[in-house]
């Protein structure tokens, strides 16, 4: 698992973990208000156990400068380019006025000179159309992306090298995150602070900011497609009910019997409104509920795979290796918080995932 540039592991030293993470945000002309104030909104709510900060947030302009945003006021920055140099991580906002990017064509001078002057390895994050930024510097190419899902075919068109998935609300490719539109920038943050400090400080800024930690399924829930029929049932309780049963067996036909549908009707039903299968969702919900239980507890592997109706240690790690490229293991140490786990002891009896 990779560390964030210049964030120190939360095992450290107290005195090891005082100088906070430094972002900036890059603010170019015609930048939405929303979208600009999230950064500083969401990783301003994350402090350390003496309520130091853990994060130095700058806004700043290509040049210095002030910029008027889409809303018609003036954006007044605190800095300038010498910002982006000495950042740990740089994020991006959208812009709408640069046309010019939607059809592929070249950033203005002052923003490609501030961009060039990011040093290597410097954590790199776009909200929204952001992404434009980052591909018409190049940034993009080759790797995986994501963007608002009504700009996807265009974003396409003009970055044929990235590789774009519409159907996610973020994508984390190590140095560089992207996030889809708006609201999914504020995913992208809480998913970062998670990835830095864990699930206690991601869940505390959620808190703070009034937002979910964690919004189940991608931007495929959010495209246009047909409004279901109003007389037909919903499948939220159902999700909520199982997000109190993960650790029994919930097939795809007890969800459906407890939401009173048909398997077709619940299945179609469910993809409209998570975005996802059954199967993905409730796949996604205990990796979620392991991850925690790792960060939290000292409960061995195969106990935290049977609470988390994943079923053994092995479907565990293979789930994991999947999902996030480390084993439980290794997560644990990056992010646990609870006593290091002790002798090996016997898991409550699998009962099937």
């Amino acid at each position: 698992m990779r560390t964030a540039p210049g964030t120190a592991g939360r095992n450290e030293p107290a005195a090891r973990r005082v100088k906070p993470h430094r972002i900036a945000v890059l603010a170019l002309p015609g930048v939405p208000p929303f979208e600009l104030g999230i950064p500083s909104r969401v990783f301003g709510s994350v402090a350390d156990a003496e309520g130091r900060p853990l994060y130095e947030i700058t806004v700043c302009t290509a040049d210095g400068a002030p910029v008027v945003s889409d809303a018609g006021f003036t954006v007044q920055p605190t800095a300038g380019p010498e910002a982006l140099a000495r950042a740990d991580t740089v994020v991006l906002p959208p812009t709408h006025a640069m046309p010019e990017l939607g059809r592929g064509g070249p950033l203005p001078p002052a923003v490609r000179a501030a961009i060039d002057g990011i040093r290597p390895g410097t954590r790199l994050v776009s909200i929204c159309s952001g992404s434009y930024v980052l591909a018409a510097a190049g940034l993009l190419d080759g790797r995986p992306a994501t963007t608002h899902w009504h700009l996807a075919p265009e974003f396409r068109r003009a970055y044929p090298k990235v590789k774009v998935d519409e159907e996610v609300l973020f994508v984390d490719d190590g140095d560089v995150l992207t996030s889809a539109g708006v609201a999914a920038g504020v995913d992208l943050c809480l998913h970062m602070i998670r990835r830095d400090h864990g699930a206690a400080a991601a869940n505390r800024a959620a808190r703070i900011c009034v937002v979910p930690p964690w919004r189940d399924g991608g931007q495929a829930q959010f495209i246009d497609r047909p409004v279901p029929e109003p007389t037909l049932a919903g499948t939220s309780a159902t999700r909520a009910w199982a997000l109190e049963h993960l650790a029994e067996p919930l097939t795809l036909t007890r969800l459906a019997e407890h939401a009173r549908m048909s398997l077709r009707s619940f299945t179609r039903r469910f993809r409209d409104e998570a975005g996802m299968t059954p199967v993905q969702w409730l796949t996604a919900q205990r990796l979620e509920l392991a991850k925690q239980l790792l960060e939290t507890t000292d409960l061995s592997i195969d106990l935290v795979a049977h609470r988390a109706g994943l079923g053994s240690g092995n479907s565990l790690r293979a789930h994991m290796r999947t999902a996030l490229g480390v084993s439980p293991a290794a997560y644990r140490r990056a992010f646990g918080t609870g006593k290091p786990p002790g002798p090996a002891r016997s898991a409550e009896p699998a009962r099937g995932a």
